[in-house]
């Protein structure tokens, strides 16, 4: 099964997400703080998804937002808080 994530974004917020079949699965949130970073406010996965690695992947993505764009993330999402806290390598973006 595919499972890219992709990026949409309006001018105060946004959200990475994984369609399945046409249909959105998994969503992670965040909203901007400002011209340099962004906050990650929910992380969500639909019921039959869990355990597929999803949202890991929105926060890599995420993270490669931030790197590509020169920007910082706040995990106030407890779910990519745990995943920031047990990935050093994302400390750049933090």
């Amino acid at each position: 099964m595919e499972s890219e994530v992709l990026l949409k974004i309006t001018d105060k917020n946004g959200f990475f997400y994984i369609d399945v079949d046409g249909q959105h699965e998994a969503m992670m949130t965040f909203v901007f703080a400002g011209p340099d970073k962004i906050i990650i406010d929910h992380t969500e996965v639909k019921p039959g998804h869990e355990g597929k690695g999803f949202g890991k992947k929105m926060v890599a993505k995420a993270v490669d937002y931030a790197r590509e764009n020169g920007i910082k993330i706040i995990p106030l999402c407890p779910f990519a808080k745990r995943v920031f806290d047990k990935e050093p390598g994302y400390g750049d973006v933090i």
